[in-house]
């Protein structure tokens, strides 16, 4: 019976706690979409005084430029969205000319995307961010309600003042339904904006093609110099660690040579420090072996070389693999170096205290997340490494999504295409 109840509680919080989950990565999502509704309701203006004094010719020469900056606030929608879902790949730049401008199918989805998200869109989601604000200050009204003066003490939409704790409870009892309202709306709000900016910025049919060589062409450029970027390390750890050593070897054993008959105990010495040289030496061939492809991907597949991952992490990490079949290795590989970087991330800039590893396969597709419950923040660049991984990814035509809001938790996924 004991079992049956922790059972039914289990599942009676797994609804709760998916919800919940659903609406924190909403309110995450809303402050993006608020910033570029306010950046597509200042484009809309611009382009309406534009239209409006074109009757005298003058916003005729405005109307480009207003144009331009639709396509602009469009390409950081487009990033935005490419930051919480797949990649949004948009149409080039609007023609300069106003006829063509005007008979191009992608400008006009992008206008009539701008103007849906400078009026609708700005008020769902301002209203989407309201919601938990009216929740968070009606939740606490009994802690500071008697600090205000007496003629202020009311709820967040004014309905009466509070004169005494009796007041204090319908209050309380609204921010509750703020609260219900903000699980129930934030998600769908989020949904809402995020599929109508797909459906109408992405780059139509005809020109999917051409965008695809691009992407493919810059893809390939950045395999190759990441391609070139390794071999240079590699040559850097032989010739700086390995071929030193081994260098030091050779003049050990010339020494302990020439002292073998004259100083039997130097030579003795200078053996043993010679074995040391070469014993070095060993290790550090080993590691550069292990940084082109770790052999326990072979020996272990990648769930056992992730566990040995996470067993020799800083940070207490749980690992969570299901992928039945074997992925090719250039693929297991580029996984395994995605999360050994980001562990190594974790450890050293994160302050977490603890961090979980999940791998799936879907549809054709290995799905690496990488979580820690740290400080946030994190960004490409700086010395992270992400960069270089996601040349790797990129290479096998996957994507590399960083989420790391100030304050956590951090999420890095990467997707990479697996044929079975």
């Amino acid at each position: 019976m004991g079992t049956t109840g922790k059972q039914r509680a289990g599942a009676a919080r797994g609804p709760l706690a998916r919800s919940a989950g659903r609406s924190l990565v909403a309110l995450e999502q809303l402050p993006g979409a608020l910033g570029t509704a306010l950046l597509a309701l200042g484009v809309l203006l611009f382009l309406l005084v534009a239209v409006v004094t074109s009757v005298v010719g003058v916003g005729l020469l405005a109307l480009p430029a207003g144009l331009r900056g639709a396509h602009a606030v469009a390409e950081r929608e487009r990033a935005r969205l490419g930051r919480w879902g797949p990649e949004v790949v948009g149409p080039p730049p609007p023609p300069r000319q106003l006829r063509d401008a005007a008979a191009d199918p992608a400008t006009r989805r992008e206008l009539r995307w701008l103007a849906g998200h400078a009026t609708a869109g700005l008020l769902l989601s301002a209203v989407g961010l309201l919601l938990p604000i009216y929740a968070v200050r009606e939740l606490t009204f009994p802690l500071w309600w008697q600090l205000l003066p007496d003629d202020q003490a009311t709820d967040a939409l004014t309905f009466w003042v509070v004169e005494d704790w009796a007041g204090v409870a319908p209050v309380v009892a609204i921010g509750v339904g703020w609260a219900l309202l903000t699980v129930v709306l934030t998600p769908p709000v989020a949904e809402l904006l995020a599929r109508r900016g797909r459906r109408l910025l992405a780059a139509d049919a005809g020109a999917d093609l051409s965008l695809r060589v691009a992407q493919l062409t810059a893809t390939r450029a950045a395999a190759l110099d990441a391609h070139a970027t390794e071999l240079r390390r590699i040559e850097r750890s032989l010739h700086d660690g390995t071929q030193n050593r081994l260098v030091g070897v050779t003049v050990l054993l010339g020494a302990a040579r020439r002292a073998v008959l004259r100083d039997p105990a130097a030579a003795e010495e200078i053996l043993e420090r010679a074995q040391d040289a070469a014993e070095q030496a060993l290790a550090e061939l080993r590691s550069v072996a292990r940084g082109i492809l770790p052999p326990v991907l072979e020996d272990r597949g990648l769930a056992g070389a992730l566990t040995g991952l996470a067993a020799t992490s800083a940070v207490p990490c749980q690992v969570d693999v299901d992928v039945p079949v074997r992925c090719a290795a250039s693929v297991e590989a580029t996984a395994y170096f995605a999360v050994a970087e980001a562990l190594t991330n974790v450890s050293r800039h994160s302050r977490a205290g603890r961090a979980a590893v999940e791998v799936r396969l879907r549809e054709q597709r290995l799905c690496v997340r990488v979580t820690d419950d740290g400080a946030g923040g994190a960004v490409e660049g700086g010395g992270s490494g992400l960069v270089g991984i996601r040349r790797r990814v990129e290479a096998h035509d996957g994507t590399l999504t960083l989420t790391s809001p100030p304050g956590g938790p951090t999420t890095l996924t990467v997707e990479l295409p697996c044929g079975s």
